[in-house]
């Protein structure tokens, strides 16, 4: 299976990739994220670790039972290769109804089908009110890129 854009990337390529994440990751659903990483795919999340699209596919259903409403927004950070940094935000509830703000940067290392095989993700969270709530659901396809600050 072949997920273009490959590698090597460009400023340009990396940033369709940076973007199909994150249209992928706000529809919530495991099976279809999980189809973009190899299927020996290495992750670190936060203090994680995971091995194969069977263990990232339960990983995701377990984040998305509890953040609830979770929306997010990528932003290209550095391309070279095969290799991509993102930083990121994302706002979700908990079940009580608390609201969060998570802050990350990930780093990704894709085959030569544009799969990712590695993924590492260090992530910080910060409790919000809903007033300060800034991303509300998927992208708008004219939705300036969101200052990640």
């Amino acid at each position: 299976m072949t997920r273009p854009p490959v590698p090597p990337f460009t400023e340009e390529t990396a940033r369709i990739k940076v973007q199909a994440a994150e249209d992928a990751w706000n529809t919530r659903d495991p099976d279809r994220v999980a189809l973009a990483y190899t299927e020996d795919s290495v992750w670190r999340n936060r203090g994680e670790f995971l091995r194969g699209r069977d263990e990232i596919r339960a990983f995701l259903r377990r984040k998305w039972d509890r953040e609830l409403d979770y929306a997010l927004r990528k932003e290209l950070w550095a391309v070279l290769g095969d290799r991509i940094a993102v930083r990121f935000q994302y706002e979700c509830r908990d079940a009580d109804g608390q609201w969060w703000r998570s802050y990350g940067n990930e780093q990704w290392e894709f085959d030569a089908d544009g799969l990712m095989r590695r993924r590492e993700a260090s992530i910080d969270d910060v409790r919000i009110d809903e007033s300060e709530r800034r991303i509300r659901g998927p992208r708008a396809g004219a939705e300036p890129p969101l200052p990640l600050r």
